[in-house]
């Protein structure tokens, strides 16, 4: 057990390296900085966001007399921000991912960690966990400025709620990055990978709206593997352990899926 968790770490630690050394992550990094805080600003004072419309209500109240209930706005900030976020991901953690194992084959590394002593499972595990790492520093800045707005609340947000959001924010990518970690492994094009793990994700995360549209088992069974409707739960503050288990069943899929891939192309070799 002792060596595993050490081929793990090997592994992770030279991932999570390559990342913070590449001008691709950086950029990355940065664009997602910019739109968040983009999504940021327009969610509190944009022409539809909430601080207007809880000015809007105001000016209500003073002329209607039917008492009209307040707007929970850390709430309704922290819930719309988070979905803004969920969606950025799709189109953020195939780039992130794409090069998890297609780098590897261009390279013609691929081949030694397939024969070598490492098992693949040790090999997609320390690989997911180094970028789910270099995601997380991604988020901490966000974070941080959350904190500093939420702070200022009257009355103050109990810290349960972004808690749960941020876990399932972590989650989702999690999910995502397996996924896409699985695709980077079946191809040696880092485009062709980004672009079928966005086709897989997209559908993944409109299994919901299909679900709702053939009703029965088949779209009770179909809703329930919706990315998005899970997703939804944990924004929403609510800690939902089946929720909880889906995320990491498609973490699970996604290394295992990975590791037959590698099984395949050691097979092949032999």
């Amino acid at each position: 057990m002792g060596i595993v968790m050490s081929n793990i770490f090997a592994i992770y630690r030279r991932e999570l390296q390559s990342y913070f050394v590449s001008p691709l992550a950086y950029i990355i990094a940065g664009v997602f900085w910019l739109l968040s805080g983009l999504f940021l600003v327009s969610i509190l004072i944009g022409p539809d966001g909430i601080l207007p419309a809880v000015e809007a209500l105001d000016a209500q109240k003073s002329r209607i007399p039917t008492p009209i209930p307040p707007i929970d706005v850390p709430y309704e900030f922290l819930r719309a921000f988070l979905d803004r976020l969920g969606w950025l991901l799709l189109f953020v953690l195939p780039i992130l991912s794409m090069g998890l194992y297609a780098e590897e084959r261009k390279r013609g590394t691929l081949e030694l960690l397939a024969t070598s002593p490492i098992t693949n499972w040790a090999v997609a595990v320390g690989k997911l966990l180094g970028v789910v790492t270099f995601f997380t520093t991604m988020v901490v800045p966000i974070l941080a400025l959350e904190v500093i707005l939420l702070t200022g609340a009257n009355p103050p947000m109990s810290p349960v709620i972004p808690i749960v959001g941020h876990i399932g924010l972590i989650l989702l990518a999690a999910s995502i990055l397996s996924l896409g970690m699985f695709i980077s492994s079946l191809t040696d094009s880092t485009l062709l990978s980004a672009v079928l793990t966005f086709a897989v994700i997209l559908l993944l995360l409109f299994f919901d709206l299909i679900a709702k549209s053939l009703g029965g088992p088949l779209g009770d069974t179909l809703g329930y593997l919706s990315l998005l409707k899970h997703y939804n739960n944990f924004i929403q503050g609510i800690f939902d352990t089946s929720s909880f288990i889906l995320f990491g069943s498609y973490i699970i899929l996604g290394v295992f899926l990975t590791a037959q891939s590698i099984d395949a192309l050691r097979f092949q070799r032999q």
